[in-house]
């Protein structure tokens, strides 16, 4: 182990002697909201420095085993401590990089997720509607809840834009990776010769906002319009104008939300995705300037992006990012995404794994 990590693990050992120590004042308990915090963060600690210590034990057994091969007697003993010692100490050495990987503070928050139809027209605004099926269905199999926040549908069906919020356990921490852009092949519905077509949707997940940063908002850079919702016919149709659109005019992003009968409930939905689109803008902007000096391997997140191959003819995923080829492409349709999101999150661990060994984080 690199003598920099070795003083990262020696620095949490006093931290945690520290928050012993701060545990231990009776007055702590006055400050609930502390108290739970400086407990986590004890219990997190504790288990890494006990990790770290095993570790060191079993690098001073090895030196103690090569101490024995010397005796005749002893060396088989010894040799047989060695490798089991080494096998150990290279599993907690795995262990304890991994634990000291930067964690995303968004990872366990909701998301919003939103589709866009690219190039491609009304195929692909369908293919729109496609990859929309898809992330419900694997909301459904993960036992996360949706809600549609807004849609613009197209004339042949799919969306032109469709905005989803998703909550439950780890949603962003999963979804995250679907930020871009994602293209499929196939024979339209439309083609009359049978010509296989290639068409594009954008993707963008966006970590929801604490309720407490929605309010940060400067209402005087704001602008409000309502407008009448459009639906489908019959007793739901909306016949007041409870739509809502805000413009946050320095930046000119928009959100809207019409999905609700309440404009007030409307209004506090728009600005929830209004939030997350200039939280989400401010991130790229970071991920841009870090991306100067070295790009990250899962990529920035950017729609520009182009990460996801959907092959029709060929029954074939493939997600350019990491070239990891599926070719079960319509169990992913169907919302099976979990071996797609495994794979890009082993190979972002590993990639922060090097740049730790690296010296460059």
């Amino acid at each position: 182990m690199k003598y920099s990590l070795r003083q990262q693990f020696e620095r949490l050992a006093l931290r945690l002697n520290e928050l012993d120590a701060t545990l231990g004042d009776p007055g702590i308990a006055r400050d609930m909201k502390r108290f739970r915090e400086l407990t986590r963060e004890h219990a997190e600690i504790t288990g890494l420095v006990e990790k770290f210590r095993k570790f060191e034990q079993r690098e001073r057994d090895i030196a103690d085993a090569q101490d024995m091969l010397a005796d005749t007697d002893m060396a088989e003993m010894a040799r047989q401590e060695i490798d089991e010692a080494r096998a150990d100490v290279e599993r907690l050495h795995t262990e304890l990089q991994t634990a000291l990987l930067p964690r995303d503070p968004d990872d366990e928050r909701n998301a919003f997720l939103e589709i866009r139809a690219g190039t491609g027209g009304d195929e692909s605004a369908l293919f729109a509607g496609d990859l929309a099926r898809m992330y419900l269905r694997h909301c459904e199999r993960r036992g996360w809840k949706s809600e549609l926040m807004s849609e613009s549908s197209s004339d042949l069906g799919g969306y032109k834009e469709v905005v989803i919020r998703v909550e439950g356990d780890d949603v962003y921490a999963r979804l995250k990776f679907e930020s871009g852009g994602h293209r499929v092949q196939r024979v339209p519905v439309t083609e009359t010769q049978g010509r296989i077509h290639t068409s594009a949707c954008t993707v963008a997940v966006l970590a929801e906002p604490d309720e407490a940063e929605e309010v940060t908002l400067n209402p005087a850079e704001l602008r409000i319009d309502t407008f009448r919702a459009s639906g489908a016919g019959g007793q739901h149709v909306n016949k007041t104008d409870s739509a809502i659109r805000i413009t946050h005019l320095p930046t000119g992003i928009v959100a809207e939300c019409q999905d609700d009968r309440s404009q007030h409930r409307n209004k506090a939905k728009a600005l929830a995705v209004l939030t997350a689109r200039l939280r989400d803008k401010d991130r790229n902007e970071r991920a841009a300037k870090e991306a100067a000096t070295r790009k990250g391997l899962i990529g920035s997140g950017d729609r520009s992006d182009r990460i996801r191959t959907y092959n029709f003819p060929q029954g074939r995923f493939t997600d350019h990012r990491i070239n990891l080829t599926l070719y079960k492409l319509q169990a992913i349709l169907d919302g099976d995404l979990d071996d797609v999101t495994a794979a890009l999150q082993a190979a972002q661990a590993a990639e922060q794994l090097a740049a730790l060994e690296s010296g460059e984080s």
